[in-house]
């Protein structure tokens, strides 16, 4: 155990990058908050990063199955979402678990077997500068075109949890760098 002046306790061990994401303000790079020893207001965001990370991991053991996703039944209407924007090729609609004040997922409406970026082919260059210019449309519909942040996460490292390619929209705050 390092000794530090912070009233939580950290036990060095390698992190995932995206249990870093959300708690970088609340450790440093490479340490992990003991439950043991947090206090309680950290205990629920601990929990939720790790369940991000596993969530990650378990979509990713079914990433190339070909399986239908839950964007395919977004996509289908099968599931209500709140969309935000829509064309012939693309898909905007809320993240029902945001991390922003404004928080929306750009999609492909054909997955077309692009459920990664690392699975991109020449084929897919046009729908992936649509979805980029959605996500600006996006964020002018949204009042946070002044300022917003444009994310892929790929793999299970990246914490990808769904694999059907998307980019998320995140503004309505001042972002921080890194974004780790």
């Amino acid at each position: 155990v390092e000794k530090i002046s912070h009233p939580v306790r950290f036990n060095r061990t390698p992190s995932a990058p995206c249990c870093r994401r959300r708690s970088s303000l609340l450790r440093p790079h490479g340490l992990r908050v003991s439950r043991d020893f947090a206090p309680r207001r950290f205990v629920r965001h601990i929990a939720s990063s790790t369940n991000e990370e596993a969530a990650a991991r378990t979509a990713a053991a079914t990433a190339d199955t070909g399986g239908p996703t839950i964007f395919d039944k977004i996509i289908a209407k099968e599931i209500p979402s709140s969309i935000v924007y829509e064309d012939e090729k693309v898909l905007a609609f809320r993240d029902i678990n945001p991390q922003a004040p404004v928080h929306v997922l750009v999609i492909p409406k054909l997955r077309d077997g692009l459920t990664g970026l690392d699975k991109a082919e020449p084929r897919h260059a046009e729908i992936l500068g649509q979805l980029l210019y959605a996500a600006k449309v996006v964020a002018e519909k949204e009042g946070v075109a002044d300022g917003f942040r444009v994310v892929i996460n790929n793999g299970a490292e990246g914490c990808q949890s769904v694999y059907h390619l998307h980019v998320h929209v995140l503004g309505g705050r001042q972002m921080k760098w890194p974004p780790g």
